[in-house]
């Protein structure tokens, strides 16, 4: 008889638990579907047939939801109340979406909150003051809304908070004294701040608080002079620090001498000059063959003698222009690198390098390719991946020039020359024929 009554409890207790958490589910589901509801089903393509911890960007543990990750999909209004329901929420990400209006007063349900991402929306209205009970918050990150109002000091609840982004909002007032032992990332930069910087968070790197009319360390001091270790007259260096600018001092005057010895060896012969001439019905510069060099005139002349005009440019069929990368502003044309003067830096297997002075005192360095058979379309899309290369130890290309007859590459100039030049001397350059 006992034992009928113990599995009678034990199948009870199962039965209950098992209700309960498909209870619990039902309630994350229609959370869920009203956050879909909420964006009119255009972004969120869930299958609702099927369970939710199989929807894209939810995930679960024993049959409730703890993360819920949807960045940069689109959503945009309101946030509906019926996310607070999700109550064993621990990551909420909603980042780089275009959602609006002020956060739902329901978040203060989400106890087991520790992640909440809503940076890059449009958030606005004052950080709500529900945000600081949840206190299991260790990541917090609301940059570039539309925030107003000040920091509350209610921020110290937070205890656990590691992580603390209120960057390009609308922020106003003093940064209030701000005493969490694990916050480590902190940024309010940008924002309408004022006021000193509360010494907890002097350690803080200056970009945290730049773009907003604060003093204090790690920015200048409100008196107006900098914050540094050796401000002060009374601070004095210690034996470390000396020997370290010793070492520093004697190390520098090294290299330079061993880039003057390596100079001296260069032979000290003229670069010869060469220009870079456009014929008359063409926008395209044409430089005469090396070969031709060795017996031409002796005209060193650092102008061009031959200037296209802006009209024959333009009345050209064959009218060409520099395309320049990415976002870099057009600082010159092509009719101003046709005037330019041009300096022989080298010759390799692909062409010749050029150093042109550009009227306005620009310095840059050209690469006319020679011997290159490529179609215009090949030639740009070859292009568009040199000028999206970003290595420190390459010289990123400024332009370039295509036609039938001519390509040009413009670099930035770099005045310290090559590597090979430094260790194997000037070559000697010819003098090319015009």
């Amino acid at each position: 008889m006992k034992l009928n009554s113990s599995i009678f409890c034990l199948c009870l207790f199962w039965t209950t638990l098992f209700v309960r958490m498909n209870s619990d589910l039902a309630s994350d589901r229609a959370a869920l579907v009203g956050l879909r509801a909420a964006s009119g089903g255009r972004t969120l393509l869930w299958n609702l047939s099927r369970s939710p911890c199989n929807w894209t960007g939810v995930r679960c543990v024993q049959n409730r939801v703890v993360e819920l990750r949807l960045p940069g999909i689109g959503l945009s209004g309101p946030l509906p109340i019926a996310i607070g329901n999700l109550t064993q929420l621990h990551t909420l990400s909603l980042r780089f979406n275009a959602l609006s209006g002020s956060i739902p007063s329901d978040f203060a349900k989400l106890t087991s909150l520790r992640k909440l991402y809503l940076q890059g929306n449009r958030f606005s209205g004052e950080i709500p003051a529900f945000l600081f009970t949840l206190q299991k918050l260790i990541r917090l990150n609301l940059a570039n809304n539309n925030f107003t109002g000040t920091i509350p000091e209610s921020f110290n609840n937070l205890t656990r908070l590691g992580t603390l982004y209120l960057e390009n909002n609308h922020l106003s007032g003093s940064i209030p004294e701000i005493d969490l032992p694990a916050l480590v990332q902190f940024n309010v930069s940008f924002n309408k701040l004022n006021g000193s910087i509360p010494k907890g968070l002097s350690g803080k790197p200056k970009t945290a608080f730049e773009g907003n009319s604060l003093c204090g360390k790690p920015l200048v001091s409100c008196n107006g002079t900098e914050n540094s270790s050796s401000s002060n007259s009374g601070n004095k260096w210690s034996s470390g620090v000396i020997a370290g600018i010793v070492v520093g001092c004697v190390t520098a005057v090294l290299l330079i001498l061993i880039i003057l010895v390596f100079l001296c060896k260069r032979k000290g012969s003229k670069k010869m000059e060469t220009r870079i001439i456009a014929p008359p019905k063409q926008a395209e510069v044409e430089i005469p063959a090396a070969d031709k060099a060795a017996g031409g005139s002796d005209n060193t002349s650092n102008r061009l003698s031959g200037v296209v005009k802006k009209d024959a440019i333009a009345k050209s069929s064959g009218s060409k222009k520099l395309v320049f990368f990415g976002n870099r502003s057009r600082v010159f044309y092509l009719e101003d690198l046709l005037r330019a003067s041009a300096e022989v830096l080298g010759k390799g297997t692909f062409g010749t390098a050029y150093k042109a002075t550009l009227e306005l005192g620009m310095v840059v360095a050209v690469k006319r390719l020679k011997d290159v058979t490529v179609s215009e379309k090949e030639f740009k899309e070859k292009m568009e991946v040199v000028g999206a290369m970003d290595h420190p130890n390459l010289v990123p290309v400024r332009a370039y020039y295509f036609s039938r007859n001519e390509k040009l590459l413009v670099y930035d100039y770099m005045p310290m020359e090559s590597l090979s030049a430094l260790l194997h001397g000037e070559c000697i350059m010819l003098v090319l024929s015009y």
